[in-house]
């Protein structure tokens, strides 16, 4: 393949990829996206082992083989459930890639062969960055993966002067990056860029560590968009015009999804790096409840949902864990089928990462008109007869507007309380994963039907089909 057709190849998979970023960006035109995505994937990498490699092809196919392997054993058996630690891994995997190339290549004899000096300097700065980004990312996902999935407390370990130690670790970063330039000017530097690494790789540790459950979804976004500046810094080791631009792509809309996270939790997004909001894991029932509150069985939430005009269903976290969404999805159909209005209030941060609620609902085939935005929702509560609430917390708190020194103070939240009755399923009166006791369970308009998510929505659905039949 000549250079001029790996070009315009790298050229036509970077608009792909341009496009698989808008339609990612709505439901509707989501699965569009993935398919461009895909396909300018494909192209990416056949130019480049047709284009690009000279040499090594069999260890190339090898490793193709078992990551591709791997990568298909992983889209068979994952749940649903399981999709932010399966993002967290694999941004990981991008980490460890950019260090394992920057290694590489600065080990190179012939990498810097042709370069002049001031081209060596250059280099050996992106050599560095490389691994700088590529190993915290790579720490920092691995403990993302340990927190998401329940293999590490989501509480945050906030060590004393731990924004010193950050501060610390930081200036270390820098000394020994200008250690590594004056050394490999002389063809040494290996040991001031393997203490770096180990530097790297303790600071993305105790930046994830330091972050509590309540922030988790920011801090998958944060390291989405570090997994891009680490594409892209490999993209200049090695001259890939491609890498350059795609972990372009990737770092700049994970940092505005982080930003956008960020406003939507009330949170700033240096703070939440510096591990300054961590909050702990809710895991207990609250130690003083905030009143009584009220039970109500499967049978009487769906005399409730039959006598309903408008409902507002808001999902959470809970209903991902009891995979309960087909059953919502069923109950919608049976009570539009009805004449009743409903409709889905999704708040940004709900689930584990960004649009969890909504790739579960879009798997369970909700229609995507009825799928809102907080904002779009928020309003219309005054007005809706019922709001049911599957296993949603903190987003769904109004301590957050009513309570100043509460973890998640300030931070936007559906006002389902502002309607004429509202349903929380849960299992028990844990608090939410910011770890903070909430005041709708006990208000007059709130009932609670408690149990697993799935059991609880497979009679409220059974009672409603078993009253249509009569």
């Amino acid at each position: 393949m000549t250079p001029g057709l790996v070009t315009a190849s790298y050229i036509g998979a970077t608009i792909l990829f341009i496009l698989a970023l808008g339609g990612l960006s709505h439901p509707e035109s989501s699965r569009r996206g993935n398919l461009y995505g895909m396909v300018g994937m494909g192209i990416a990498l056949l130019s480049t082992i047709f284009g690009v490699v000279t040499a090594n092809y069999p260890i190339l196919i090898g490793g193709m083989a078992v990551g591709g392997s791997i990568g298909l054993v992983l889209a068979r058996k994952v749940q649903m459930t399981q999709m932010p630690e399966l993002v967290a891994i694999l941004h990981s995997l991008v980490g460890l890639a950019a260090v394992l190339v920057g290694f590489a290549n600065f080990m190179d004899p012939t990498a810097t062969v042709d370069l002049s000096h001031s081209e060596k300097v250059i280099h050996q700065v992106e050599t560095y960055l490389g691994i700088l980004i590529g190993a915290v990312t790579f720490s920092g996902s691995v403990i993302a993966f340990g927190k998401l999935s329940a293999k590490i407390s989501g509480k945050p370990l906030l060590l004393p002067g731990r924004h010193w130690l950050n501060l610390g670790l930081l200036l270390a970063a820098i000394w020994f990056g200008k250690l590594f330039l004056d050394q490999a000017a002389t063809g040494a530097g290996i040991e001031p860029l393997l203490l770096m690494t180990v530097v790297a790789l303790l600071f993305g540790i105790h930046m994830v560590m330091a972050i509590g459950g309540a922030d988790m979804p920011v801090v998958v976004s944060m390291l989405n968009s570090y997994s891009g500046w680490a594409a892209a810094a490999t993209g200049f080791m090695l001259s890939n015009d491609l890498l350059i631009v795609v972990g372009a792509l990737v770092g700049s809309s994970g940092a505005i999804l982080s930003y956008i996270m960020c406003r939507a939790m009330n949170r700033k997004f240096i703070a939440v790096i510096a591990g300054g909001f961590g909050t702990s894991g809710g895991t207990a029932a609250a130690a003083t409840p905030g009143g009584e509150v009220v039970a109500i069985s499967a049978e009487e939430t769906a005399a409730l949902l039959r006598a309903a005009k408008n409902v507002v269903i808001v999902p959470g976290y809970g209903m991902a864990v009891a995979q309960a969404q087909h059953t919502v999805n069923e109950i919608t159909k049976a009570l539009r089928g009805k004449g009743v209005n409903v409709r889905f209030g999704i708040h940004p941060v709900a689930g584990r990462m960004p649009g969890h609620m909504n790739v579960l609902l879009a798997e369970a085939r909700v229609p995507y008109d009825i799928v809102l935005e907080m904002d779009e929702i928020n309003g219309d509560f005054p007005n809706t007869d019922v709001s049911v609430v599957i296993g949603a917390n903190d987003i769904v708190n109004p301590a957050a507007q009513e309570v100043p020194d509460s973890p998640i103070a300030g931070m936007p939240v559906l006002e389902v309380w502002k309607g004429e009755t509202t349903i929380v399923l849960k299992r028990s009166m844990a608090t939410g994963y910011a770890g903070v006791d909430n005041p709708l369970f006990y208000k007059e308009n709130t009932r609670m039907l408690f149990g697993d998510a799935k059991e609880s929505l497979d009679s409220v659905l059974k009672s409603l089909t078993s009253y249509h039949q009569m």
